[in-house]
């Protein structure tokens, strides 16, 4: 694998990072600003707003624009919005840091898909995906419980300084690993939004939505199952955290492999085998044991979803794949604010705290059935002697995720 992509996993583990440590900070970001908790929650779905506006918005912008520079702007304005966060001055201030924080999360996760994949051979552009993703799960078992314990020691404006330090040594890691990967001569915005359009990518996106929210319902309420089903303390929710990205990871490693190898059924197996986790969690989670091993199961076979599903909407882009692989983000933030509210929804109905499991299992259960229509419309869409996208590198070059420029014009020349 080429060192560029060690340079788009720390820009990842930077991104995630923020993106998730709020959850922990929120009772000493309120004590600080002097608001409730739940009104301080508001600065996890500006987060996600800003992700949802910016996937699209940003990318459309920058459809011209070199893809490694393009990489440096994005990452150059999270670094900005991290900076307004640690030195807002009120919750108003913090709002907006959180929002402008989120802007990029999109579309540099869209552009670095496409970067990562194309430096790479046929047959491994899953794995490249992939492996730029591991920054974002190593950021669940490192980056946030220790930027967590970080806030409540020195401060929450402490873990967003730090936090803004990883950026701009991602920074300098973009620009020096990074090569060259000049833009295809027919690329347009008219193109991008044309390929967006198509009904494969449009059902990939909804897959997503569905899908995913079923890992939402259960993740956004883990801390409270851990003391109030589970029956651990305080001080062990930290723990079941890091196991559940821990399972992020492990998904993560076998996502990329199984992907190159049968993209849809990958697909279809992570969803069903989501769908008997989270059923499997309702009745096993007064268990101990059997819970912790569940949390690690949800989030392995949860983050499996994730690469197959960003490799199918790039795939079925096919020649414009940026803005389709920048929205694909923004389906998953709406199943992480989609998902949550489920699941609170049936928390407030007295529905009892395992019941986002459910709800979750159902969510699931809807994203396996829009994959499975999906495909078999693809299939009969499939002119005859056209090729699968499911097979691995052995397929010739248009069953392949992305097209791949000509490898003497991928090189550590500058934009």
């Amino acid at each position: 694998m080429p060192l560029a992509l060690l340079a788009l996993a720390v820009s990842a583990f930077g991104i995630g990072t923020t993106e998730f440590v709020m959850m922990g900070l929120l009772p000493n970001v309120a004590d600080d600003l002097g608001t409730s908790v739940p009104t301080a929650g508001h600065l996890v779905s500006a987060y996600a707003l800003g992700v949802v506006i910016g996937a699209p918005l940003l990318t459309a912008i920058g459809s011209r624009i070199p893809r490694k520079r393009m990489l440096l702007l994005l990452m150059a304005l999270f670094v900005v919005g991290n900076l307004a966060s640690a030195l807002a001055p009120g919750f108003g201030w913090l709002l907006a840091g959180r929002v402008l924080a989120g802007l990029p999360h999109g579309a540099f996760f869209g552009v670095g898909a496409v970067v990562a994949a194309r430096m790479v051979r046929e047959g491994r552009q899953a794995r490249a995906v992939a492996t730029m993703f591991l920054g974002l799960t190593v950021a669940n078992i490192v980056g946030v419980p220790a930027a967590t314990l970080l806030g409540q020691h020195l401060g929450w404006r402490a873990t967003f300084l730090v936090v803004t330090v990883i950026g701009l040594l991602s920074l300098v890691a973009l620009a020096r690993l990074v090569p060259y990967v000049p833009l295809d001569a027919h690329q347009s915005l008219g193109r991008e939004v044309r390929a967006l359009a198509d009904r494969q990518v449009l059902l990939g996106l909804a897959t997503a939505v569905f899908g995913f929210a079923g890992v939402f319902a259960v993740y956004s309420y883990l801390a409270s199952m851990t003391t109030e089903v589970m029956g651990f303390g305080e001080s062990s929710v930290t723990l079941v955290l890091a196991l559940f990205g821990i399972g992020m990871t492990l998904g993560a490693l076998a996502a990329g492999p199984l992907t190159d190898r049968a993209l849809r059924p990958t697909l279809y197996i992570s969803l069903a085998a989501l769908t008997a986790v989270l059923v499997g969690f309702r009745f096993t989670a007064q268990v101990q044991w059997a819970a912790l091993v569940m949390v690690v199961l949800l989030g392995a076979i949860g983050f499996l979803t994730t690469t197959p599903l960003q490799m199918l909407v790039m795939n079925k882009a096919k020649d414009a794949p940026t803005l389709a692989s920048a929205s694909n983000h923004s389906a998953f933030n709406l199943a992480n604010a989609g998902g949550a509210w489920a699941g609170g929804t049936a928390i407030a109905a007295g529905w009892g705290w395992m019941s986002p499991a459910l709800v979750g299992a159902v969510l699931a259960v809807a994203g396996l059935a829009i994959a499975a229509t999906a495909g078999l419309l693809d299939r009969t869409d499939r002119t005859p002697g056209e090729s699968r996208i499911v097979a691995s590198g052995s397929v010739p070059a248009e069953a392949t995720a992305v097209r791949l420029p000509d490898a003497a014009k991928i090189g550590p020349s500058g934009d």
